[in-house]
């Protein structure tokens, strides 16, 4: 057996522990440039240095000989350089070719756009090449591969046989981030693990130091991949435990509602809807009311794909605050929703006995007035509303439920200004958005779900097809042909005027979207079409940014006929019930997440004629941006869509969390690691049954972990 570790070396590990804490710049080859360039990376703590681990490896075990590298396999090869040339075939094309030679043969290196290529890379250096072989004018070639010099000495037996290849910004090479780690690893890297043994051993995970070491300088790529995995982990179980603590802080001191579930209200609201809630709404209506009747606060997200009847899950739940002689408080994003809401569910619950209001931005002085009245005096049960519901004079006798629509659309503020108007309501969240579980469990780990997968009413469907912009011509005249049938028309574009750089869809990857920038915009389509190709048609615009007043305007107009073509951004995406609407067309749709396409399709096909959706998309068969499109053709289930949206894009940017300051995740990949998204989400559970506070000495560290990774403060735990 191996010694004990003494008092020495205990307090070095703490010290190299304590100093992940510490700015990056106090490392060995950090500064001027380089710090910089860290800093656009948000590298700016020794920890962010080490969690920022390589997303791709170069296994030098594994290197092909050129002469046998194989067209259209994906290969490593090293050789020497023989020749560099910078070509300008067009006036702001630039191209660089380095051939390279071993003694099997020679291979083509092309590097477009990238002249710095010729001055870094030169006649005798030693360099690798990875990437897909072609072959063209009479050699192999590697396009636009990855590539790494090696030096210029002789003997080119002195690279790693693992080379790690970490993202890097302008200002900063790959060889020098390599270098700047190791330091950094030498200097810190032999740190104190912050997870409670059994958690380690329950699952046979890597020590954290090892781990540290492995993934940025791993001896196997199986080494590297159980470090990927120990160091997810790590961030799942933080964030986890964040997000739980975060309720915990949020509800200290509140004192939940025990709603009656079994009211005449919510019985005379079964007898009032005009038909039988299908199994899955049952089972999350169910499992809403039994949150609602526990005696702990509630926090349920209600996911239901487009037309899936989420609406009439959450009446139950408006009734039951009213059995309980208390009030509830529903939120939409947009006040065409809002006044939806109150259209459909308003009579419903008139006939249940309940009483209901609705307030938006547009509501008169006189009748704002009137309903905040009757709502301090607890006369009004429900209120229905848009962020008016967060203004100063809307005040609840007893407010015990908040149901927030879409509520990724709404800011942390104001969904907490919103549950502030009545200390301990439940909430429920409601969103068409199809979300991953493992995305839910990442984003929402503090809020159980509910899932409506079917529709009740399967409705006419919808046909979705990819068109080049050459075949526009399809769109219109599917267009013409439905108006002509009293039917009507969504055409959506991606940007409001021309002016926009198009700088806010980034929700798709690059290697998705075609290289077009010529993007459609809504002001110079919707003159465009009046003027040319649906000349004669009733056209008109709606985009975001007008006032209030206004969108509504328009869009009350297409709803009651007046409109038969609304030329559109994204605005549409949610809960636009317009039944005579049967067509589509999304201008630039390899610009758009797939979550966002599929919630815009649910717009047509919504009444007794069958949906028609064009997908326009200037890139060509076969190339990551139609391939991506092609799903939407072939499935119209939602969660599957997500699945692959997930697969595809950071998980921050599917709900717009980039965006909104939320969740972003740095080394887990939630696509292939759900299995350790499920083990982080039962481990804090565990953790906090047992010791919410995380005093015991096993959790200190875990406490402290958490604080600095999320901001979340264990105030017994560091008292202690």
């Amino acid at each position: 057996m191996g010694s004990s570790p003494t008092t020495p070396e205990v307090s070095e590990r703490l010290a190299r522990t304590r100093a992940l804490t510490d700015d990056v710049s106090r490392l060995r080859f950090v500064s001027g440039a380089r710090r910089t360039a860290l800093e656009r990376m948000q590298v700016t703590r020794v920890r962010d240095l080490l969690l920022h681990v390589p997303h791709r490896y170069l296994d030098f075990s594994n290197v092909v000989p050129i002469g046998m590298a194989e067209v259209g396999s994906e290969v490593t090869v090293v050789g020497r350089v023989d020749r560099v040339k910078l070509k300008r075939p067009k006036p702001r094309m630039q191209i660089v070719e380095v051939y390279v030679l071993d003694d099997t043969g020679v291979i083509q290196a092309t590097f477009f756009r990238q002249p710095w290529i010729a001055e870094q890379i030169s006649q005798g250096d030693l360099v690798a090449l990875s990437g897909k072989v072609d072959f063209a004018y009479g050699f192999k070639q590697i396009k636009a591969p990855f590539h790494e010099v090696l030096g210029s000495a002789a003997d080119g037996g002195s690279y790693a046989r693992i080379l790690p290849v970490h993202p890097v910004s302008e200002g900063m090479s790959a060889s020098w981030m390599r270098r700047i780690v190791a330091a950094a690893l030498a200097d810190a890297g032999d740190v104190c693990d912050f997870l409670p043994v059994r958690l380690v051993a329950r699952h046979e995970l890597m020590s954290e130091a090892r781990a540290l070491r492995e993934v940025h300088f791993p001896t196997t790529l199986a080494s590297k991949e159980r470090a990927r995995r120990r160091l997810a982990y790590d961030e799942l179980l933080c964030l986890q435990v964040a997000l739980l603590a975060r309720r915990r802080i949020e509800l200290e001191g509140c004192d939940p509602t025990r709603h009656v579930i079994d009211g005449e209200h919510v019985r005379a609201l079964g007898s009032a809807l005009p038909f039988e809630l299908t199994d899955e709404q049952r089972v999350a209506a169910d499992e809403i009311l039994a949150d609602m009747a526990a005696p702990v606060v509630m926090s349920r997200l209600l996911l239901g794909d487009v037309g899936t009847g989420k609406t009439a899950v959450a009446a139950f739940a408006l009734a039951t605050a009213a059995d309980t002689g208390t009030q509830a408080a529903m939120m939409a994003p947009t006040s065409v929703l809002a006044r939806q809401y109150a259209e459909k569910l308003g009579p419903v619950l008139e006939a249940a006995g309940v009483t209901w209001a609705l307030v938006t931005g547009a509501t008169a002085a006189d009748e704002r007035a009137r309903i905040a009245q009757s709502l301090a005096s607890g006369e009004t049960s429900v209120l229905f509303g848009t962020t008016a519901l967060l203004s100063d004079d809307i005040a609840f006798a007893t407010l015990s439920l908040v149901v927030i629509d879409e509520q990724h659309r709404f800011g942390v503020d104001q969904r907490a200004a919103l549950k502030r108007k009545g200390a301990g309501a439940d909430l429920l969240a409601m969103t068409a958005t199809p979300i991953p579980r493992t995305l839910a469990l990442s984003l929402y780990g503090d809020v159980r779900c509910s899932r409506i997968r079917k529709r009740p009413r399967a409705g006419a469907g919808i046909s979705t097809t990819c068109i080049a912009p050459e075949n526009r011509d399809l769109a219109y005249g599917a267009i013409r042909e439905a108006v002509a049938a009293g039917q009507q028309a969504y055409v959506i574009c991606p940007l409001v005027d021309d002016a926009d750089d198009g700088s806010h869809l980034d929700d798709v990857p690059e290697a998705s979207r075609s290289t077009s920038s010529n993007l459609h915009s809504v002001a110079r389509t919707a003159k465009a079409l009046s003027e040319s190709a649906l000349s004669g048609l009733r056209v008109a615009a709606l985009t975001g940014r007008m006032a209030a007043a206004e969108k509504e305007r328009v869009m009350e107009s297409f709803r009651a006929g007046e409109v038969d073509v609304l030329v559109s951004t994204t605005v549409v995406e949610v809960g636009v019930d317009v039944p005579a609407a049967t067509v589509m067309l999304v201008h630039d749709a390899d610009r758009f997440g797939l979550a966002t396409l599929h919630q815009l399709r649910g717009r047509v096909g919504r009444g007794d004629v069958a949906g028609t959706v064009f997908l326009e998309c200037p890139a060509r068969k076969g190339t990551p941006a139609r391939k991506r499109l092609a799903a939407l053709e072939k499935t119209s289930d939602g969660f599957e869509l997500a699945e692959l949206d997930l697969r595809l894009r950071h998980e921050g940017e599917i709900l717009g969390y980039r965006q909104s300051g939320g969740v972003s995740l740095a080394v887990s990949d939630l696509a292939q690691d759900a299995d350790l998204v499920e083990w982080a989400h039962a481990d804090a559970e565990q953790i906090f049954e047992r010791d919410a506070a995380l005093v015991s000495p096993a959790l200190r560290p875990l406490a402290y972990e958490v604080r600095d990774r999320f901001g979340i403060y264990f105030e017994e735990a560091e008292r202690l």
